[in-house]
């Protein structure tokens, strides 16, 4: 038997690279219970509540191995119910809506102790040839490769909350300081850009790019809403209520993308977030939006 590669490590200590990222995958290789029915484990390094994009892969994970392989999602959205448990597995349910001559539909719940955590709506097309337009690319927007990694921002003292604890299966990139860099000063009303990509190589399967997409999308889009304003020091109380996503064109999650994510408004203990995936030659691919909890700390 082949023992499997040891994780590399960054210079802070926390585990990345391919193993880490292979890691990852078995996780959203999902265990098949009955024909509609899967199971899913979180990883044991994971924080008091199950991460939602960890969810959120999963469950597509669960609508996708119902499809036919030859279609495609489009589009995605969701509810986070409550909080899930990583110390228990998660059972999801798939239901197949409707399979159509273009489309296909399936809802999913995810569930725990009895209880749905997550829900999933997920539209998957044959492909099809049609329209084709897009908006223009960002520009003046430095390379990869001319930027700090998560370690190298710690290194220089940067307190990188959980990013500086749980192991890296994304390579992330922050364009602009993120906003627990300890060099970030006040609010900007300008989007928040981060390159991110799988950190190993993946196999050429495009449900699993899509997956992995899901699973990073959720990392730094609540984010923005807090960037908007200066609230350094203060201690908030973050949550994603729901999620949605549009998958425009063909991509490689193992390829660097840049994720723009902005927030157009925010009321009620409520935020509002928008993000949009490019590859490296300007191609849009992707589109999500969410809406998060980001309550203020009691005034005593």
């Amino acid at each position: 038997m082949t023992r499997p590669p040891a994780p590399e490590t960054a210079s802070d200590g926390v585990p990345h690279g391919q193993a880490v990222l292979d890691g990852l995958v078995q996780l959203l290789d999902l265990e098949q219970l009955e024909v509609n029915l899967f199971r899913g484990v979180s990883p044991p390094q994971s924080p008091t509540r199950v991460f939602g994009g960890q969810v959120a892969g999963q469950a597509l994970v669960a609508a996708g191995r119902t499809v036919p392989e030859d279609r495609l999602v489009h589009s995605l959205h969701a509810y986070f119910i409550r909080p899930g448990d990583p110390r228990v597995p998660i059972v999801y349910e798939s239901e197949r809506v409707r399979d159509g001559r273009s489309f296909t539909t399936r809802r999913v719940l995810a569930i725990q102790h009895g209880e749905a955590i997550f829900s999933l709506s997920a539209s998957f097309q044959q492909p099809q040839d049609g329209l084709e337009h897009s908006e223009p690319a960002p520009t003046d927007v430095p390379a990869p490769d001319e930027l700090p990694t998560i370690s190298e921002r710690i290194a220089r003292g940067d307190d990188a909350g959980w990013h500086a604890r749980a192991p890296r299966p994304i390579d992330m990139r922050f364009v602009d300081e993120p906003v627990w860099s300890s060099t970030r000063t006040g609010g900007s009303d300008e989007p928040s850009r981060v390159w991110m990509r799988a950190d190993g190589s993946l196999p050429d399967d495009q449900l699993l790019h899509v997956c992995l997409l899901t699973y990073a999308s959720d990392m730094t889009l609540l984010g923005s809403v807090v960037a908007r304003h200066d609230l350094a020091g203060e201690s908030l109380q973050m949550a994603s209520l729901d999620h949605a996503m549009w998958f425009h064109r063909p991509f490689r999650a193992d390829e660097w993308l840049l994720y723009t994510c902005y927030s157009p408004t925010a009321s009620g203990s409520r935020g509002l977030a928008t993000g949009k995936f490019t590859t490296q030659d300007g191609r849009l691919v992707a589109t999500t939006v969410q809406e998060g909890l980001v309550r203020l700390p009691r005034k005593r």
